[in-house]
């Protein structure tokens, strides 16, 4: 991050895995490879794979390397329509998560000098993205763990009128929001030698793939439309601010807690969503996804994350001083099929 400043007022150099968010002068979430990109020779080379057990054990030992910041998105794609949701899965999906945390958090205590900022997202509700890098060093780029897509996670219960802050209780009624609670607790840091930040994201727009990569062919063709009866609240933000929330989150020493990383004009529901996208693209979207469907494809515990949702605000998030660049929906979904 170009702009911020080491002791002795150098700009402090970065290496990084991004996919699609990089790191330059700040986080720009337009490349449409992986890549690690090393602000100081602003070479790029292709994405190392991740090697869990010798990064792991690596990481274990002498702990984290000398950051700047460490951000984990991590985690096993739940809506994932080729999977049974089983117990075999739910394992996965448990220790995609729980298990890269716990092992990063345990390796910032153990790095001989921790990183100012430690940030980990989750989820308010339904979200699918693409892989981004887990760790921000000084050094050479590592991958610890599975970098697969960042898969939904709900912690505020679904509902067809409460609204929920970060303050608002959650995590608590299903394995869902019982995930997000456990993989939450999992980053917590003794101390406060490094400040630590959670981002609740919702469902991202962008290019290139994501939620609205697998709307895009049918909503040309129109047709599109609702998931269900389209009551249910969608929770969204463009992947633009959702890499703007991040860079705030890392830069701004004030901010830690819990950030609901949401769009302020987020209260929409899918049927306003199904539309907004249609008029975005010229096109009809009346035809609904019907439940039965969702149900036949994911199971009835996964197909709740997208026949309910929640209204969520970003009441901290703007407290903290964060300046949304798409806070309406209709010009986000332009920008993305543009």
């Amino acid at each position: 991050m170009g702009h911020m400043r080491g002791p002795e007022g150098a700009p402090r150099r970065i290496n990084t895995c991004y996919f699609p968010i990089r790191w330059r002068d700040r986080l720009h979430w337009d490349s449409p490879n992986p890549a690690v990109e090393s602000q100081g020779s602003r070479s790029d080379v292709g994405l190392p794979k991740a090697r869990a057990g010798s990064d792991h054990d690596e990481l274990a030992t002498s702990g984290l390397p000398r950051c700047d910041a460490a951000v984990n998105l991590a985690g096993e794609n739940i809506l994932n329509p080729l999977r049974r949701w089983n117990e075999a899965f739910q394992k996965e999906v448990l220790s995609s998560r729980l298990e890269t945390t716990h092992m990063l958090a345990r390796a910032i205590t153990k790095a001989p000098q921790p990183p100012q900022a430690w940030v980990l997202v989750t989820g308010v509700g339904p979200r699918r993205v693409r892989p981004w890098g887990a760790l921000d060093c000084k050094g050479p780029a590592r991958t610890p763990g599975q970098m697969s897509a960042v898969a939904p996670a709900a912690y505020y219960q679904p509902s067809p009128t409460a609204e929920y802050d970060e303050d608002s209780p959650g995590g608590d009624f299903d394995f869902f929001s019982n995930l997000v609670t456990k993989w939450e607790a999992a980053a917590r840091l003794p101390g406060d030698s490094t400040r630590q930040v959670v981002v609740r994201s919702g469902v991202v727009l962008g290019r290139g793939g994501g939620a609205i990569g697998h709307m895009l062919l049918p909503f040309r063709l129109g047709l599109g439309g609702p998931i269900g009866s389209g009551h249910q609240f969608f929770p969204w933000i463009h992947i633009g601010d959702l890499a703007g929330i991040l860079a705030h989150a890392l830069e701004a020493s004030h901010v830690q807690g819990v950030l609901n990383g949401v769009a302020p004009a987020s209260t929409t529901t899918n049927a306003e969503f199904a539309q907004a996208l249609g008029a975005a693209l010229g096109r009809p979207a009346f035809i609904p996804f019907p439940s039965t469907v969702v149900q036949a494809v994911f199971g009835r515990e996964r197909a709740i994350m997208l026949l309910e949702g929640q209204k969520v605000v970003p009441r901290r998030t703007l407290a903290t001083g964060y300046q949304y660049s798409f806070p309406e929906l209709g010009a986000a979904l332009k920008e993305v099929v543009a």
